[in-house]
């Protein structure tokens, strides 16, 4: 799941600090989900999915259709 989420930041050529201005958090915060060390909140799981224009499925690895 993790690394789904870096995937998809490097792949709209965003930084951490980016995303987490995005998200209103700070970087290090933001970096903690991507390397797995704090759960996603879901509602935090859902602004990912809209930005990013994929389901929460796709974001948790529950599927691999985005």
């Amino acid at each position: 799941m993790y690394g789904r989420l870096r995937d998809l930041r490097e792949d709209h050529d965003m930084t951490q600090k980016q995303i987490a201005q995005m998200l209103g958090m700070s970087q290090t915060g933001y970096s903690k989900y991507e390397t797995g060390e704090n759960d996603i909140p879901t509602a935090v799981l859902i602004k990912l999915a809209d930005f990013y224009k994929t389901s929460t499925d796709y974001l948790l690895g529950r599927t691999d259709k985005k």
